[in-house]
């Protein structure tokens, strides 16, 4: 596990503001956690005391809604923090983590860290615009659902895992959701999702093996409305 100080990790997220001299003393304290696929890294309800700084792999955060079912908030990937809010409220998490593929995390004990916030004004300003981005991000998902087709959203979340984690040796897309997953994500049924892949796919925008799912239109998929 290598040291918070020298780990390139930390350049993209708020560690970053800390000093060497506080790096060093959080590299004293944290835990190397190592997940499998599927593996749950913490539960809706939890209390979580401490941030899990991602050093590689992918995970969704879902939110349990009242029909019983897991909706994906948000994707999260190397270089990202969960737990923030838990370094400045002690509520309950009101989300749960999964793992996509394996993942490699380190957990830093709110405790090491809580005083930084408060000593250290750069470190407490950009936890809290990393905070303030994920709200945003939730605005823009909640306008998203309101103003764009399924369809749209579906092609728009097909983009999205291509631009942002990129493809295996055969062109597939390297992050493989199921089908509920896709329609948790553009929020629609799991036979709606299924049917408009399908329709995707008839019209040569995709191709599929399993799960995995290859984009052979990107621009055809740009001007899906």
């Amino acid at each position: 596990m290598s040291k918070c100080e020298s780990c390139i990790i930390k350049e993209f997220n708020s560690l970053k503001s800390l000093t060497r001299d506080e790096l060093m003393r959080v590299s004293a304290c944290k835990t190397g956690k190592f997940y499998k696929k599927g593996q749950i890294i913490f539960e809706e309800g939890e209390v979580l005391n401490g941030v899990y700084c991602v050093k590689s792999g992918v995970c969704k955060l879902t939110k349990l809604s009242e029909n019983g079912k897991d909706q994906v908030v948000k994707l999260v990937v190397k270089g990202d923090l969960l737990g923030k809010r838990s370094l400045v409220s002690d509520q309950k998490t009101n989300l749960s983590a999964v793992a996509l593929n394996d993942m490699e995390m380190c957990f830093i004990p709110k405790s090491e860290i809580i005083d930084d916030l408060s000593k250290n004004p750069k470190f407490t300003m950009d936890v809290l615009r990393e905070m303030a981005n994920d709200l945003r991000e939730s605005d823009v998902s909640l306008v998203n659902m309101a103003q764009k087709s399924v369809k749209r959203r579906m092609a728009e979340i097909l983009m999205y895992i291509h631009d942002n984690f990129g493809t295996d040796n055969e062109g597939y897309l390297s992050i493989v959701l199921s089908r509920e997953d896709f329609a948790s994500i553009v929020g629609t049924a799991t036979e709606s999702a299924i049917r408009i892949l399908s329709q995707f796919k008839k019209e040569d925008l995709i191709s599929t093996k399993g799960k995995h799912i290859k984009i052979e239109d990107y621009n055809g998929l740009k001007w899906i409305e």
